[in-house]
């Protein structure tokens, strides 16, 4: 799992009209047993809780400072149910949004913030909205080795931000965590390449090592690709279009192993950079016996 970055600036606006509030500090641990105990505590409470849209709404930033997410969702859901047409319940439905993310419930987190995006397109959180619906996205970005659809649903939402909002703080993040997106895809189609290239497979092979250098030039995947075209076009016996391809290599990437490896299997005495590389091993002994 992806570390969470603190989500930015819009969420200190809405606390900042309430004097101490605060996301940090309190001792939630994370079990049913301490959110059944927060309910209960709730219920005592009720008969001296402020049930104004302003006291609700503060009550709910209590117990998103105290890291109690599901009283707090709660409580925003409260707001605009009971005081629908109020200012407060504009901003609930963000905040309540924000407490479902916290609580790693992204597709409620994801659900209420298309909601808000849709109704209101021109509050001065927008931003923030997309930012965190993107965010939600992100975190449930997978290992290179599984199912990508996240990984290119989060890409899609990062990049709406930086679209929509291109000055922003959301989208200057967006674009790390857009360059992390696209190694996680180009991570992929190295697994296929390398599953079809050891298959023998070495037309669709070829397909998916040229999707990386081609589609994914800025990540750190394109040396080995290339290197996987050389070593298959020598396979087939096509020695002119290995040599160019490790020509492409050599110039963009004069210091990477996998050059070295390329260059080991083109010139007579060449040897294999030293390090563990994915098929290094199976490419040693081969070159030893």
């Amino acid at each position: 799992m992806i570390r969470r970055l603190s989500p930015l600036l819009s969420l200190w606006l809405a606390l900042a009209a309430l004097p101490g509030c605060s996301l940090f500090g309190g001792n939630w641990d994370g079990k049913q047993s301490t959110l059944d105990n927060e309910r209960q505590t709730a219920a005592r409470t009720s008969n001296v809780l402020d049930r104004s849209p302003e006291g609700l709404y503060a009550a709910g930033i209590e117990a998103l400072q105290a890291r109690r997410y599901q009283a707090a969702v709660d409580l925003f859901d409260q707001v605009e149910r009971d005081h629908p047409l109020s200012a407060w319940a504009t901003n609930a439905k963000i905040m309540s949004a924000y407490g479902e993310y916290m609580r790693n419930r992204y597709t409620e987190a994801i659900g209420a913030l298309d909601r808000f995006i849709q109704l209101h397109p021109a509050h001065r959180d927008i931003a923030y909205a997309y930012y965190l619906r993107a965010l939600c996205y992100y975190e449930q970005i997978a290992e290179a080795d599984r199912d990508q659809r996240t990984t290119e649903q989060a890409m899609a939402a990062l990049q709406d931000v930086v679209n929509r909002f291109p000055d922003s703080a959301y989208a200057r993040d967006a674009r790390l965590k857009l360059d992390l997106g696209r190694d996680h895809l180009a991570g992929k189609e190295m697994n296929i390449g390398r599953f079809y290239q050891r298959q023998k497979l070495y037309g669709a092979a070829i397909g998916r090592f040229r999707k990386v250098v081609e589609d994914y030039q800025t990540t750190n995947h394109v040396p080995e690709a290339l290197h996987r075209l050389t070593e298959i076009y020598l396979t087939l016996g096509l020695v002119d279009e290995a040599k160019k391809t490790a020509a492409v290599l050599g110039h963009n990437f004069p210091g990477s192993p996998w050059y070295q490896d390329s260059y080991a299997l083109l010139v007579d005495g060449g040897r294999p950079a030293p390090g563990d590389r994915p098929g290094f091993a199976r490419r040693a002994w081969n070159w030893i016996f």
